[in-house]
């Protein structure tokens, strides 16, 4: 079971585990956690749930497809190299210990 760390705007961190094949929205979404909005539902359709993930963890997410490359051009607060839309990012044994960051706004 994989170990996440999501932190908000205010560095308040919040450690869990979560089953495999749960998305991080999902996670962040069922724990009742500020900072991700998701109007999509996980759609791919809205940049509502992007999140900076920190940089020792890139390299094990792959490259972003086109369409979330397009939506995070979109994203309310800066867009940068640790952007990720969180619906796109599934949690596996080989992600337990991820760290993600909320944006100050979606």
């Amino acid at each position: 079971m994989p170990r996440v760390t999501f932190v908000d705007s205010d560095q308040v961190s919040t450690t869990m585990y979560v089953d495999s094949g749960t998305s991080i929205m999902d996670a962040s979404m069922e724990a009742g956690l500020d900072g991700i909005r998701a109007d999509c539902a996980g759609n791919l359709m809205c940049a509502t749930c992007h999140v900076y993930v920190d940089s020792e963890w890139l390299r094990l997410l792959g490259e972003r497809e086109p369409e979330e490359e397009m939506l995070l051009d979109e994203t309310s607060a800066p867009r940068t190299e640790a952007s990720r839309l969180s619906c796109q990012i599934v949690l596996t044994d080989e992600l337990d210990g991820i760290t993600v960051r909320f944006p100050a706004e979606q």
